[in-house]
């Protein structure tokens, strides 16, 4: 087994420097003139609302009011041989049913920046080093009354490696490629650490339950990351950005990949009012489903596996754009 794994390590290595020195023909790419673009910025803040009520409907329902804050910034640039596109997503839901307390809907802070030099002048790859960051806000509870499960940094993920990318539109769509790309995950939680959440290695304790190790705070891991993005106007105030990442640990179950797979519509109605349909799709390999931990010997037993995770985001509220706002309220005045 060990040894299907090198050759499969070797021969991504082996395409992975075929593809970098392989002229652009051989590769069905054709290369485009680039021109000088320099910095593009964009910011905008949104808030999405719906909302159900019922008065005297005989059916029955709960009456419910959802809110979701989006924010959002990019800052790109690019000339003939280098690029450098930035991001950062914060994102925050949350939902009031009659008689119930506030629970949260969605919650996340993004952060992604990638650095991309042209190979050579007649060529669409780049030698690329690609950052990413992943956290949430506030404390995630499957039920008000029970410990959370997840906080700030609890998890948090970091993504750092180096690859090569193509891409002849790169701020549209782009295909990048690393053979070596570390992954950090932090449960910064003492309570989540020492039970062993999203895949540290849990405290260790005594036949008495007296804690002899705490869990860990930080799990690394090194392997191959793929990830496509795609961003486009695809019809007439529709747009749409799907992000693909794929990640394989060559240190841990080389060969189960993990999977994130978001997809944004925004449908734009007027100058300020836009509506907007999500959905996310997750498979880690590190999150056990349910585990029970072995009295005698303190192993973790898996009763459950990993399973696909999905959510859908569905709302309609006001957009704006951060930089066209400014700009015409200088121009009034």
């Amino acid at each position: 087994m060990k040894d299907n794994r090198y050759l499969i390590l070797l021969f991504i290595l082996s395409i992975s420097t075929n593809l970098i020195n392989s002229q652009p023909d051989s590769l069905f790419l054709n290369p485009v003139e680039k021109e000088d673009q320099g910095w593009t910025l964009n910011e905008e803040i949104g808030l999405y609302v719906n909302q159900v009520s019922f008065t005297n409907w005989n059916a029955g329902g709960a009456n419910s009011i959802s809110a979701i804050f989006n924010g959002k910034a990019e800052a790109n640039f690019k000339n003939d041989k280098f690029f450098w596109n930035s991001s950062l997503l914060l994102r925050y839901g949350i939902n009031k049913q009659e008689d119930e307390a506030f629970r949260k809907t969605d919650d996340a802070i993004s952060i992604i920046s990638n650095v991309g030099f042209q190979s050579r002048p007649d060529s669409n790859w780049f030698y690329s080093i690609r950052f990413s960051f992943n956290t949430q806000f506030a404390n995630g509870f499957n039920d008000p009354d029970e410990d959370p499960i997840s906080r700030f940094m609890a998890p948090g993920y970091l993504f750092l490696g180096a690859g090569f990318e193509y891409g002849k539109a790169i701020e549209k769509l782009s295909l990048y490629v690393s053979p070596f790309t570390m992954k950090n995950t932090f449960v910064l939680d003492e309570n989540l650490a020492n039970s062993g959440a999203f895949g540290v290695n849990p405290a260790i304790y005594d036949m008495e339950g007296n804690l002899l190790n705490k869990g860990d705070r930080v799990r690394t891991e090194l392997g191959i990351l793929i990830t496509n993005q795609y961003k486009e106007e695809i019809m007439e105030n529709i747009k749409v950005n799907s992000l693909l990442r794929l990640y394989t640990d060559y240190l841990n179950s080389f060969g189960n990949i993990d999977l994130e797979w978001e997809v944004n519509f925004d449908f734009k109605v007027n100058k300020y009012i836009s509506a907007m349909f999500g959905s996310h799709l997750r498979y880690d390999d590190d999150i056990k489903t349910e585990i029970v931990r072995n009295e005698i010997t303190n192993e973790d037993i898996v009763v459950e596996g990993p399973r696909l995770q999905w959510k859908q985001l569905l709302g309609i509220g006001v957009v704006i754009d951060l930089d066209e706002f400014v700009s015409n309220n200088k121009s009034t005045n």
